[in-house]
């Protein structure tokens, strides 16, 4: 299973949708995901990866990580596989 599809199924999980209404351009606010479904969401990427997603719930502005949208949530989780196989 590639990465996107692996995110986009534990986004879609969080949202109680189907995957196949998780678009890349969708925002978490779209998908109805609050923050508590963003840390659950980041917790279950981290546990399918087996990595570590530098996200800080309770601030996360300053996190070195994107969320504003599946698409850049997706190439965080790649950049980090990567880094990780390194």
């Amino acid at each position: 299973m590639e990465i996107k599809d692996k995110v986009i199924e534990i986004i879609a999980e969080q949202a109680v949708l189907e995957p196949s209404d998780v678009t890349m351009d969708s925002t978490l606010d779209e998908l109805g995901i609050d923050s508590l479904g963003l840390v659950e969401s980041i917790f279950a990427i981290e546990e399918a990866f087996d990595i570590s997603v530098p996200f800080n719930a309770n601030a996360p502005q300053e996190s070195d990580f994107d969320i504003s949208s599946v698409a850049s949530i997706v190439a965080g989780i790649e950049k980090l596989v990567a880094e990780q196989k390194a």
